[in-house]
């Protein structure tokens, strides 16, 4: 602990710039390497999830990314549960226009309620395309769809927000998390949260994985608005170790941890799985393919709250197809594009071939 003058103390946390992979003794061919991922009873080709953001997931950009190995996850709350058409409304949101525009235009568009059916409909367009279903709400829209939800036949649920907490205190309506998901015969992916004890707490609650950072890294101005931020590799370290004590209390209940955040490289997220995570979730990487819906604009769930926006939209160059950002070749030499193959690569030249003891490589400070 650092003392902030006499009256406060603060802990020392880093993030993925402030860390590197430490090369080892060995090396290994990329051949070698398995990037496959389990969780529940559906194998993934690799650990990568695709962000339930409206500017990069559609029904069938969803579609796509389970062919090719991840899983998508649909924004139950977004314009394709609002709308039974949302071009009209994508045409609006990728107008060129200033930023205080943009927000409030955002605000306009997603002032539409979110409709059951409409969830439902969804859902069953990506089950019929034979792919792992997955979408995902925010705690309190949980509550409210909750019989929709268990009639949905997903093979996941994602529980997101800023700050997730098993323990939400005040409200009339406040979705108890432990009840939901014992409740709800699918597994439960749920977060953000940064600390042991948080994670801990949902893991005790019967998450089958935690999401850890608060997500929309690229275009989210949480720091900005509130003041709360979480230093990536610290935070995922920290939650890895309630993972361990959570397995050795329940007596063999895996927990996954899913780096939601700063996952924007190929380099970060192979510095993720470095620092304790299964795997990641991305947004602003899969926003530059041909086939994202926004066009190369990206925002997030956080950019359009009707008072209190923490969000952005930012605009990204379009480099390749969606296969392309995920699995290369890749044209761009920053880590964007193919993220499977650097997460890979990283693997093999540190003498790796697994994700799961890749999570035991040294970390050294910059």
């Amino acid at each position: 602990m650092y003392e902030l003058e006499r009256s406060k103390r603060a802990s020392k946390a880093y993030s993925f710039d402030d860390v590197a992979i430490a090369p080892t003794r060995r090396t290994r061919s990329v051949s070698e390497v398995d990037l496959s991922w389990k969780i529940d009873a559906v194998t993934f080709d690799i650990p990568i999830v695709a962000a339930p953001m409206d500017s990069v997931m559609s029904p069938s950009t969803a579609v796509q990314m389970g062919e090719i190995g991840g899983l998508g996850v649909l924004d139950l709350a977004g314009l394709w549960t609002r709308y039974e058409d949302p071009q009209p409304q994508y045409e609006l949101i990728t107008q060129d226009c200033d930023q205080v525009t943009a927000t409030r235009r955002l605000q306009e568009i997603y002032a539409e309620p979110v409709k059951g059916e409409l969830i439902r409909d969804r859902l069953a367009e990506l089950r019929k395309a034979g792919v792992p279903v997955a979408g995902s709400l925010s705690p309190a829209l949980t509550q409210e769809f909750a019989p929709v939800l268990e009639q949905a036949g997903m093979d996941f649920f994602v529980v997101r927000g800023t700050t997730v907490s098993a323990e939400h205190v005040g409200g009339e309506d406040t979705l108890n998390l432990k009840e939901f998901i014992y409740r709800f015969d699918t597994p439960v992916l749920v977060g953000g949260v940064a600390t042991y004890r948080a994670a801990l707490h949902l893991m005790r609650a019967g998450a089958a994985g935690v999401l850890v950072g608060f997500g929309g890294g690229a275009t989210h101005t949480t720091a900005d608005v509130l003041g709360i931020e979480v230093p990536m590799a610290s935070a995922i370290a920290d939650v890895a170790e309630a993972r361990r004590d959570y397995l050795e209390e329940s007596g063999g209940r895996y927990a996954h941890i899913i780096a939601d955040g700063a996952v924007g490289t190929s380099g970060a997220i192979a510095k993720a799985i470095a620092s304790g995570a299964d795997a990641v979730m991305v947004g602003s990487p899969l926003a530059r393919a041909t086939e994202a819906p926004g066009r190369g604009w990206h925002w997030g769930a956080g950019a359009w709250h009707a008072t209190l926006p923490r969000g952005e939209r930012s605009f990204f160059d379009q480099v390749g197809t969606l296969e392309e950002v995920v699995l290369g070749p890749s044209h761009v030499p920053d880590g964007t594009m193919n993220l499977a193959g650097g997460l890979r690569k990283a693997m093999a030249l540190t003498g790796y071939t697994d994700v799961k003891s890749f999570q035991r490589i040294d970390l050294i400070l910059r």
